[in-house]
């Protein structure tokens, strides 16, 4: 963005200021074709490509890989950081909570029952969805251009850890 310094004569009295040029879009600038929001979810929660949905997208069980084996989609540019855990715990709670309260509250068993019960059953559950709400997540940012997903990504900016290994 450049600034042109614009000049005022008021009562004699020159003033300056800075104004912003601004740029001119138009439609056909950002005509770009839509990814499907849903489609890419399922893949993305399934472990697979969000854009053709047959290469792997984790090569451990959180680690994303770095390109698609099929299409070479380069996954990179995620960054999906603590979502995926906030959501999962969020949606294992609104799962155990409703049961816990529902068997405290008609059967009263006695509460270190409970603890075996229910600390296992919420960190299994847990632990099962982090990997599928991460792939949905990384799908999530791919469908809406996020995160370095776009096609006009800027080259400037480095993948996610190459910063680190030039220190």
């Amino acid at each position: 963005m450049s600034y042109d310094h614009l000049q005022q004569f008021e009562d004699g009295q020159v003033t300056e200021s800075m104004s912003a040029t601004n740029k001119v879009w138009s439609r056909q600038a950002r005509a770009v074709k839509k990814r499907d929001l849903w489609s890419c979810l399922k893949r993305g929660f399934r472990g697979h490509c969000p854009r053709c949905d047959e290469g792997k997208l984790f090569r451990a069980f959180l680690k994303i890989d770095s390109r698609c084996s099929v299409c070479g989609l380069d996954f990179t540019p995620h960054r999906a950081d603590d979502a995926p855990a906030y959501l999962a715990i969020a949606i294992v709670g609104h799962i155990v909570v409703p049961f816990v309260l529902l068997i405290a509250t008609d059967y009263s068993p006695p509460m270190g029952l409970q603890l075996v019960i229910y600390l296992p059953l919420t960190a299994m559950m847990s632990l099962a969805l982090l990997q599928p709400v991460k792939g949905a997540v990384v799908g999530l940012q791919w469908a809406l251009r996020m995160s370095g997903f776009d096609d006009n990504a800027p080259e400037a900016i480095p993948p996610a850890g190459e910063l680190l290994h030039d220190l």
